[in-house]
């Protein structure tokens, strides 16, 4: 893409995000680490007529690389005629984020603290401010928060120490300082959201978002959306949250699907051939977090 075209998305990207936050809906941001998964995103995404955010993290990312995954997200933009558009997710390095924003992603998320929990308040608003300003060269917009987020994006076997997790909680002063510190475009707060799915459902403080939402002007975001009951997304979108991060609930569908199709077809070696099955269990996941966000029928191509 040309750098033209790089600003005219990422201006799209902004205006979506304006909408959301007026029209007082949520866009899904799903996790992707093969072709399979991101074209089970797109088809859910054409089905509602939802706009869409794929992201990938470090792994991800590793996987089916930085710029192969732009071009990938760009075609599938083109095939299906959807509104989507790709974020870097927990970028441990302002490196990784120059990248991801010279290759024309529209969204970027720098999480200096995912990758050192013993970052200084310090590191991490430089980082920050450093992706903010490079993102200045095409427009995409950044993320950040101001600490470690707890969790991992997978099946978890243990409970959920609240009182413990408490204590990572974002407050409102720190957001609104986070926020005038570094210029962020988006707030990636900490409410009871966690990453991964554990054996028992996870609780939003809704009056802690809130008062976020109170304190802050730019967008707020969720991580650890799975595992979530669906009704706290609806309020979340209600009080002004733009972006919801869904990853190991359609990991657990890709897998669990997958383990089900091999051991039905023990002789089938051309796997592609299995894959169907997959891939709608990953939709369905992908349809129902839509569906609570209140994104269907919100695209605009």
């Amino acid at each position: 893409m040309t750098i033209q075209e790089i600003r005219e998305r990422t201006e799209k990207a902004r205006d979506l995000m304006r909408r959301a936050r007026q029209q007082h809906f949520a866009v899904g941001a799903f996790n992707v680490g093969d072709e399979q998964t991101l074209r089970a995103v797109a088809t859910a995404a054409k089905k509602l007529e939802s706009p869409v955010l794929v992201e990938a993290s470090h792994d991800e990312i590793t996987n089916m690389g930085l710029k192969n995954l732009r071009d990938l997200v760009s075609n599938f933009r083109d095939e299906f005629q959807i509104e989507i558009y790709l974020n870097l997710d927990h970028a441990p390095t302002v490196e990784s984020c120059r990248a991801a924003i010279d290759a024309g992603y529209e969204f970027v998320h720098i999480d200096v603290s995912q990758a050192n929990h013993d970052a200084t308040d310090e590191e991490i608003i430089a980082a920050t401010r450093e992706v903010v300003e490079h993102a200045r060269t095409t427009g995409a917009l950044v993320e950040s928060e101001p600490h470690y987020f707890g969790g991992s994006s997978n099946l978890h076997t243990e409970g959920i120490d609240y009182e413990e997790i408490k204590k990572t909680f974002s407050t409102p002063e720190g957001a609104r300082e986070f926020v005038a510190a570094t210029g962020i475009d988006t707030f990636a707060a900490a409410v009871g959201n966690l990453h991964g799915k554990y054996p028992v459902p996870k609780e939003l403080d809704l009056n802690l978002l809130q008062q976020i939402r109170d304190a802050i002007d730019c967008n707020i975001s969720l991580h650890g959306g799975s595992g979530t009951p669906l009704h706290y997304f609806e309020e979340a979108a209600r009080i002004g949250v733009g972006k919801v991060n869904i990853n190991s609930d359609m990991r657990i569908a890709y897998r669990t699907t997958l383990e089900k199709v091999l051991k039905e077809n023990p002789d089938q070696y051309a796997v592609v051939k299995l894959m169907s099955e997959v891939r709608d269990a990953v939709q369905a996941v992908v349809e129902e977090k839509i569906t609570a966000f209140g994104s269907a029928g919100k695209a605009v191509l």
